[in-house]
């Protein structure tokens, strides 16, 4: 089928052209109505009439950046590899993915569950809401998409078949090498700088050591193909409530470093902690996010080991090659190389979610000016730490106890 853009007038007839779909709904009238507030592709819900329960989201990208217009143009192909990813992600975890029911690369469409049940995670997180199965659900689901994709898991073959489903996903790539790791460090047109905070901004525009470290973690980012990640994995594309956790939006999917998914969800989990100084100021949510960052991450861990453990052949390791002592040595040297990487990655989501184009409401909501610029000051200045002193860290707990110590 040939591409063009769907709208609210186009998407019924468009749906009811597909069997599946059209079996889904039955006889229903229906009807349509965009829900989308991302900054890349349009969103819509379609419901039955008379069952509002029966419902699918529809999700559409353009060849433009969504929120800025035609005049500024992005490749379509982002929702391929939404799709692609999507769809290994529910072979591999389907409890935490939500089930696609049709998938058409040509239309750059995807049509998928409706989580009618379940919020965007960082707007509960702002009204301080306690999930006390998260860390748990995303320990999971980081360590089976992680280590399932990885040279630790699959063949030579496999895992480069399943890299080249990836390969054409540069131009958002390079979005996140600009707005990541860059432009919010140096002076760029880009940047939403609180006046405020300028003079902390400054200092970090000329601090040697900090882009010696920012440049070490670019290139892992460019250069590193471990598995393959989501690529922008933040409580903004987790659908939850207290019972249920599923991850949405993957259109930045590539292959990366491990550690760039976890730090990315580490980084907006500070951010909410830094952010309860200035909200809730609710001491007891605050000991529940930094129980919930420790947590998290000796979950993903421990599933990641014992999937390792019940890997006896792969990409990385021949059966018979090395003594289970020798792999002993090496998995924890490898673990920790996760976790420094993690925390470094981390460190780098904070700092330019202070300085560059898009913050995270947690903080750039609060509406009080020097309340909002307390907020700003204290999560870069723990950013700005993990990225310099990522590699003194061991245990996931060094960063719980800093950010106790800063309490």
């Amino acid at each position: 089928m040939a591409y063009y853009i769907l709208d609210e007038s186009k998407i019924i007839p468009y749906l009811l052209s597909i069997d599946t779909l059209r079996s889904f709904f039955g006889t229903d009238k229906l009807e349509v109505s965009e829900i989308g507030d991302g900054n890349l592709n349009f969103v819509y819900i379609i419901r039955a009439v008379n069952d509002l329960k029966k419902a699918l989201i529809l999700k559409q990208a353009v060849p433009y950046l969504r929120i800025a217009g035609e005049g500024y143009p992005l490749s379509r192909e982002r929702m391929t590899y939404e799709i692609r990813s999507l769809l290994i992600h529910n072979t591999l975890i389907p409890k935490h993915v939500p089930d696609v029911l049709y998938a058409d690369e040509a239309m750059s469409v995807v049509v998928m569950q409706y989580l009618d049940e379940h919020i965007i995670m960082r707007n509960g997180m702002i009204d301080a809401v306690v999930y006390p199965d998260f860390a748990e659900h995303m320990g999971r689901f980081l360590a089976h998409t992680l280590f399932k994709t990885s040279s630790l898991y699959l063949s030579s073959l496999e895992k480069r078949d399943l890299m080249e489903q990836f390969v054409g996903n540069a131009e958002l790539c390079a979005l996140t090498e600009t707005f990541v790791f860059t432009a919010p460090y140096m002076e760029h047109e880009t940047n939403e700088i609180d006046p405020l905070i300028e003079p902390e901004a400054k200092a970090l525009r000329e601090d040697h050591d900090f882009k010696v470290a920012m440049l070490g973690l670019k290139y892992r980012f460019m250069n590193q193909s471990d598995a393959l990640l989501h690529g922008d994995l933040h409580t903004g594309s987790i659908m939850i409530n207290t019972e249920e956790t599923y991850v949405i939006d993957p259109e930045f999917a590539f292959f990366g470093p491990f550690g760039f998914d976890i730090g990315a969800l580490v980084a907006n989990l500070v951010m909410s902690w830094v952010s309860h100084f200035e909200r809730s100021k609710d001491k007891d949510y605050q000991s529940w996010i930094l129980e919930t960052i420790v947590v998290l991450y000796e979950r993903f861990e421990k599933e990641f080991l014992l999937l390792w453990s019940e890997s006896e052949q792969s990409a990385l390791i021949e059966k018979g090659f090395i003594a289970d002592t020798g792999l002993a040595e090496y998995q924890k040297s490898f673990m920790k190389d996760i976790l420094q990487e993690s925390l470094g990655f981390a460190g780098a989501k904070i700092c330019r979610r202070q300085l560059g184009i898009a913050g995270v409401a947690d903080i750039r909501g609060i509406e009080e000016p020097h309340s909002r610029a307390r907020a700003e000051k204290m999560a870069l200045s723990i950013g700005t730490y993990l990225v310099k002193e990522h590699r003194r860290m061991s245990k996931i707990t060094d960063l719980s106890d800093y950010l106790k110590e800063m309490r």
